[in-house]
Order: C-alpha cells, then sequence, then structure tokens
C-alpha cells in the first residue's frame, strides 16, 4: 500500500517533499490510514477537523478523537463547527452539499492563512465510482462523468488509487483505531444509497462491475480532454470578456454544430439550467432585450450578441455629491475635475471621456447618480428636449449599457451622460467666463 501510495503521487505529480498539506481529517478510516501514511514522508502537515453537528455526543467524540490523534502525530490541529441544517436551509441545498461547501471554504481559508501549500482529502477510488453514478442523476454533462480527479487546485487525493477494501485492510495490517461513522449506513443520504443499494446490484450482474467503471471513467477523462480542447477553441473564438461583462458573438456561434452542446458549455460558468439553454438555441438572434437568469447571472439577447452580467445590488438610489472645492471622485466613477479661466484661446476637447461645462451655470454640490426613467434632457447642438430613454435606443446601448450609465445633475437639471453627451445648457459660449473640466478615468 505504501509504495503504491508514493508511486500514484509521483505518477500524478501531487506534491514533493518540502509542500506543506493541511489535512481535512474527519477520524473515519480513509483520512486514518492518510495521516499515518504521510507521515511516513518528510512533509510538514497540520490536520482540519470539521463538526458539523450532525451527530450530537458522536460528532464530540469523534472531535476529540482527532485531537488525541494530533497530538499522537505532534502535528497541529485546527476545528471548526457549522450550523449546518441551518446553512443547507437558508441556501436551499441538502445536507450533504452544506457540508461539502462549509468545509472546503474553511479549508481553503486555514491553508490562505497558514501558508499550506495543498489541502489533502482521503477519497478513494470507491468515492469516485459513487460519485459517478451520482452524477447520472444530474445536470452535469460529460465533465460530471470523469469522476474525481487526484488533483484540482489547491486540493490533492493521494488515496484515489486505493478502494475501501485496500484501505480497511491498511488499518488493520497497521493495527490503526479509527471512528464509526453510523450515519454512513442511512440510505436518507444520496451517496449511501448508491453504496449500499445501487452499486451492490451492478456487481451482482457483473462482480468486476466496479473495474470495469474505473476503466469507463478513465476513457471518459480522455475523451473530455479532448472534448475540452475543442470547446476552448469556440470559446476563444466567440467569447469577448469586458471586466465582469461577456459578450458572446451569435453570429459566430450559430455556425457551430451541434449547437446546444456548445451553448450549454459556454453557459456552464454562470449557472444557467439546460431550460434556457434550450430556448437560447432556437433564439440564437433574437429580438433585443429578451433575459434570461441563473441564480448569479443575467444573459440579456442584444441583437447579434448575448451579454452576460453578474447580478448585482441595485444602486438606482445611490447619490454622490460633488462640492465646488472637489477635485476628484473615485467611486462609482473615477473622475478628475479643474477649474479653468476661459478666453478666446481656450481649447475645447471633444473626447467623450471629457466634459467641459460653463462654472457659472453650474449649482454645487452637483450630484451623481444613475438615471430614472421619464427625464429629459437637451443633447449638445439640439434645440429641443429628449428623453434619455429615446437617446439610448438612438444610440442602440444595450439593456446591461443603459444600467450602467450614470448621469450628473446641477439642481436636477441633466448636465452630463457619463462618457456619452453633454447638456447644451451647460455648454461653453462666448460669454463663458470659467470652465470646469471633469475626465473620466486615468487623466492623461
Amino acid at each position: 500500500m505504501y509504495n503504491r501510495f508514493l508511486e500514484f503521487i509521483r505518477h500524478e505529480s501531487l506534491f514533493s517533499s518540502s509542500h506543506r498539506l493541511l489535512v481535512g481529517v474527519s477520524g473515519g478510516s480513509d483520512s486514518v490510514a492518510l495521516v499515518h501514511l504521510l507521515n511516513r514522508l518528510n512533509n510538514d502537515f497540520a490536520f482540519a477537523h470539521c463538526n458539523f453537528n450532525l451527530r450530537g455526543e458522536e460528532a464530540d467524540s469523534d472531535e476529540q478523537f482527532v485531537i488525541k490523534l494530533a497530538e499522537e502525530y505532534g502535528v497541529p490541529c485546527f476545528r471548526s463547527s457549522f450550523p449546518t441544517c441551518e446553512y443547507a436551509a437558508e441556501n436551499g441545498v441538502s445536507v450533504e452539499m452544506a457540508a461539502r461547501e462549509l468545509r472546503y471554504r474553511w479549508f481553503e481559508q486555514i491553508r490562505e492563512d497558514n501558508k499550506f501549500d495543498y489541502i489533502v482529502v482521503g477519497h478513494h477510488l470507491d468515492d469516485v465510482l459513487e460519485t459517478f453514478m451520482l452524477n447520472l442523476t444530474r445536470e452535469t454533462g460529460i465533465r460530471g462523468l470523469t469522476g474525481i480527479k487526484p488533483k484540482a487546485g489547491k486540493v490533492i487525493r493521494p488515496l484515489l488509487f486505493a478502494t475501501r477494501k485496500d484501505i480497511e485492510n491498511y488499518i488493520e495490517e497497521n493495527d490503526l483505531n479509527f471512528c464509526t461513522d453510523r450515519t454512513n449506513a442511512d440510505t436518507a443520504y444520496k451517496r449511501n444509497a448508491v453504496r449500499h443499494n445501487i452499486l451492490p446490484l451492478f456487481e451482482k450482474l457483473n462482480p468486476a462491475f466496479k473495474k470495469n467503471l474505473q476503466q469507463t471513467i478513465q476513457y471518459l477523462w480522455q475523451t473530455e480532454q479532448v472534448y475540452s480542447s475543442k470547446i476552448e477553441e469556440v470559446r476563444k473564438k466567440v467569447v469577448l470578456i469586458e471586466g465582469d461583462w461577456v459578450k458572446i458573438d451569435t453570429l459566430k456561434l450559430k455556425h457551430y454544430s451541434p449547437l446546444v452542446t456548445y451553448i450549454f458549455e459556454l453557459l456552464r460558468p454562470y449557472g444557467f439550467n439546460s431550460e434556457v439553454v434550450e430556448t437560447l438555441s432556437q433564439l440564437l438572434i433574437g429580438d433585443s432585450g429578451q433575459q434570461f437568469f441563473s441564480s448569479t447571472h443575467r444573459l440579456v439577447s442584444n441583437r447579434d450578441e448575448w451579454i452576460i452580467t453578474p447580478l448585482k445590488e441595485t444602486d438606482s438610489q445611490q447619490l454622490f455629491y460633488i462640492g465646488i472645492d472637489d477635485s476628484e471622485l473615485n467611486v462609482p466613477v473615477k473622475m478628475t475635475l479643474q477649474v479653468d479661466d476661459y478666453d478666446n484661446n481656450y481649447v475645447i476637447e471633444k473626447k467623450t471621456s471629457v466634459a467641459m461645462l460653463d462654472f457659472d451655470k453650474l449649482s454645487f454640490p452637483l450630484v451623481l447618480r444613475k438615471w430614472h426613467k421619464g427625464e429629459y434632457f437637451k443633447p449638445l447642438g439640439m434645440s429641443g428636449f429628449k428623453k434619455l430613454s429615446d437617446f439610448f435606443i438612438d444610440e442602440k446601448y444595450s439593456i446591461p449599457e443603459k444600467e450602467n450609465i450614470w448621469i450628473l445633475l446641477s439642481d436636477n437639471k441633466v448636465v452630463w451622460i457619463i462618457g456619452k453627451r453633454i447638456d447644451d445648457r451647460f455648454k461653453i459660449t462666448a460669454e463663458t467666463e470659467k470652465v470646469l473640466r471633469i475626465t473620466i478615468g486615468n487623466n492623461d
């Protein structure tokens, strides 16, 4: 077992002797075997133990066992207690998923704060097979059928070569004590139902089922590498990322087949479900303004592109004030302000990033806020007034672009649609004596 452990670490390039390791230790047989094997190496490591408050005194007893085990190995033991059921209810997820999210989030925080190189967990080969079966019931795509990876970011799993039986034998051979989690027999949990009810049925059909499934997962993993390479090739051609905005060129996308598959993979990072994917594959290039939502993002159809933006709390009611002596503003728009004397030699810049206004026509403090429906302004060079909403339509702004626009006001009159157009009422004229020059972004 130890030699196979070393070979697996080497073959998968999991870590070297210089790396500091944070080991997730529940007290069960998997984690006990893992730390026993790691202790035979030269790495600096520590324990991390989670109490999910799901098993009362039994969970508290497991925690005390892990503390004592850490003392025996002479290593630090980080501990945390989680309100798992409350978290699951608040976030609308299963208790199993809640425990997973809480665990890995905490592991990563401990790793960063204490400068560990990797988080080490005790998943083994049977876990890979169980995860495969669970993912058959979910919308995972091919990626979900490729099993648990030996290395995923900062999380490594050096026991994936071993079966549950291998670990049980190692525990017995080395006379190691461990804790037994009685909930592992509770088939109300999906993973336990797969372990105790479903997999044994397949093994009755074919005693070599686990071995064959392991090989199938390996084939799928290799297939997924080819598949992902093609998806990334298309992503580079049709996706443009601008800050936290993602734009997908649907004119280019429509030429790829199978279209639904490409849409699924391009939208997968943003949480859109299969119903949205199917609808978008039918619309593709449709009327502007159609909106679709995931739990974290919004997609807006805008002529020949889709615009994906993160869901944010509305800031439509926020007001930012600019005093008469202010020379700089950093939020919500970075801008610099300066007052100049005006004469016939004054150079008027015609950049959209610069507003040059008649200082004496302004009433301070100026107000910066998001635009409101029904507002009017008098666009520079025009004699009449125009609704801001009509101006945005004429300029072909998408919904996210309109929502992201800020306006500058003086005495509740629109002075400048930031970065777009100033109001004619505040322009420089022959009678101007002082100019307020406002520059957004870097003043270069």
